[in-house]
């Protein structure tokens, strides 16, 4: 296996990615890096997350809408994304390792692991619906008088 040169930036960017518990993209890494080296270019952050990922010190997240989110905590957990804002936050779930089990039973290959994302709206963006919901009149509501 090829030996990394050490890098002061790749050290940095795990340590932002380290400290952080939003699941950030990309973006969000390199406007934080940016403050400690102004000179960094996006491609760099992207490729130092990805290889973080590559050698297993990170983990990519793809939710299927907006952009990949990537997070430092490489013990398996579960995720909940507001569908409204796009938040991620970690659930505090045990995984159910008798689901590998019971997908083994359904599948010819070898099962090792699963991923499970639950998705709904988060706390203030259900308070800012039922906000709206109550400020909004019903439609047609004059004409069932």
């Amino acid at each position: 296996m090829k030996t990394l040169k050490y890098s002061r930036q790749r050290e940095s960017i795990k340590a932002c990615l380290m400290g952080r518990r939003d699941h950030p993209t990309a973006d969000d890494v390199y406007l934080s890096i940016r403050q400690e080296y102004p000179n960094i270019s996006l491609g760099t952050v992207y490729r130092n997350l990805n290889l973080l990922v590559e050698l297993g010190e990170a983990q990519k997240l793809s939710f299927g809408c907006g952009p990949d989110r990537f997070d430092a905590d490489l013990i398996p957990h579960y995720h909940f994304v507001c569908r409204a804002c796009g938040m991620v936050m970690d659930l505090p779930l045990k995984p159910f390792s008798e689901l590998d089990q019971k997908a083994q039973q359904c599948c010819d290959g070898a099962i090792d692991s699963h991923l499970i994302c639950f998705y709904g709206l988060c706390r203030q963006c259900c308070a800012s619906k039922e906000k709206t919901d109550r400020a909004t009149p019903e439609p047609f509501a004059k004409l069932r008088h």
